[in-house]
């Protein structure tokens, strides 16, 4: 059986004001709770962006500085090493072999003091070789007293034996040497060397 729907009832019923659109009432709690959502969600994004970028500014700083470090580490090692093997070339000569060990000296070495020694080398080859002489040092300390840019100061305490024509085993002799290093190219060369009282 059917049922008679109200003929009425399927009548529309048309507007009896004028509509603009400014009517419409928007629930103002559902649009609070939508807003402050959307506004804590980037506040979030913007503290996590921040945190990023902190975190990955540190990571770049220390990376940095790490790196640094590297370089001031090998560099003061060269120097380093630079001081005592210019110790050991001056404190290590051999009547036998003393145009190789002057020569030693002279390829660990630049500027004055390159100058200085290969000026009197042939001299002191000729005393050398007439005493006989032989001295062979051992670096007992050493330490870097000041670095500038690409030249340092070197601490040598260098022990040296003596032997030659007049007294053929002598004490052992303790000095203090204070070696100026320079880098040149990839390498580290002596450049001045005084003795420290």
């Amino acid at each position: 059986m059917a049922v008679d729907a109200d003929p009425a009832s399927d009548e529309v019923a048309e507007p009896t004001a004028d509509y603009t659109g400014n009517d419409l009432k928007v629930d103002n709690g559902f649009r609070s709770r939508a807003t402050r959502r959307g506004r804590g969600v980037r506040g979030t994004l913007l503290v996590g962006l921040l945190t990023l970028a902190v975190i990955g500014g540190l990571t770049g700083w220390l990376g940095w500085h790490t790196h640094r470090s590297e370089q001031t580490q090998r560099l003061n090692d060269m120097f380093l090493q630079a001081g005592r093997q210019g110790a050991l070339n001056l404190t290590t000569m051999d009547f036998a072999h003393v145009e190789a060990d002057i020569q030693r000296v002279l390829d660990g070495s630049v500027g004055t003091f390159y100058d200085d020694f290969e000026q009197r080398a042939p001299a002191f080859e000729e005393v050398v070789k007439k005493t006989q002489s032989k001295t062979q040092g051992t670096v007992t300390e050493a330490g870097i007293e000041s670095v500038s840019g690409d030249s340092a100061r070197v601490l040598v305490a260098v022990s040296v034996k003596t032997s030659n024509i007049a007294a053929a085993e002598q004490r052992p002799r303790l000095w203090r040497m204070r070696i100026d290093v320079q880098k040149v190219g990839d390498v580290a060369k002596v450049t001045n060397v005084g003795f420290v009282a």
